[in-house]
């Protein structure tokens, strides 16, 4: 067995578990976005994967039903739950895309994946070879606090972790995601 499917396998069992241990904190927020909002409790939407594959990502639901399908940097505060305000800010809205990592969407860790409809990121994406990896439930420029509002930026940090990619990296990339480091710090620990 190689490496590589060694590693998809621990990577998988990571998944499970997860699920399996989160899934009591989605029943509770399951509950509470069905008292404030009704139905669904997941938002399904299109995305941009490797080889600009377009797959659906799942995703704990954080907005108005009536809510426009766009960029959440676009939207007006009004369409936001307020219980999905404490699931953005605990993570907890990301965690069903471990189903998308399990499915061989995305892995844990890459470049976020873009709405099919942001055609300039798509575009400055595809420039930087950014599609010939698979996308992550989170990624550098996450952790380094750069949204998709600009896609310029996003597209050359993509780039960045594209070059640097490493077992190191990637471990700093996911304490991140939990754990807030100064932005500088962050910078010169991966390059």
């Amino acid at each position: 067995m190689t490496l590589k499917k060694h590693f998809r396998i621990v990577r998988n069992l990571i998944c499970a578990i997860g699920l399996i241990i989160i899934s009591p904190f989605l029943f509770f927020a399951s509950l509470m976005i069905i008292i404030e909002d009704g139905m669904p409790i997941f938002f399904i939407q299109e995305r941009v994967g490797k080889n600009k594959t377009i797959f659906k990502i799942i995703k704990l639901r954080t907005l108005k039903v009536e809510a426009p399908n766009t960029g959440t940097h676009q939207l007006d505060k009004k369409y936001h739950l307020v219980c999905g305000k404490l699931f953005r800010k605990m993570k907890l809205d990301e965690f069903p895309q471990l189903i998308n990592v399990l499915m061989g969407d995305i892995n844990l860790i890459g470049p976020r994946p873009g709405l099919t409809s942001q055609k300039e990121l798509t575009k400055l994406r595809s420039a930087k070879g950014v599609y010939e990896i698979k996308p992550g439930i989170t990624g550098l420029s996450q952790v380094l606090g750069y949204d998709m509002s600009d896609p310029m930026k996003l597209a050359e940090i993509d780039k960045l972790y594209i070059e640097k990619k490493s077992i190191y990296m990637n471990f700093l990339i996911l304490l991140g995601t939990f754990v807030r480091f100064p932005k500088n710090t962050l910078i010169k620990l991966i390059t």
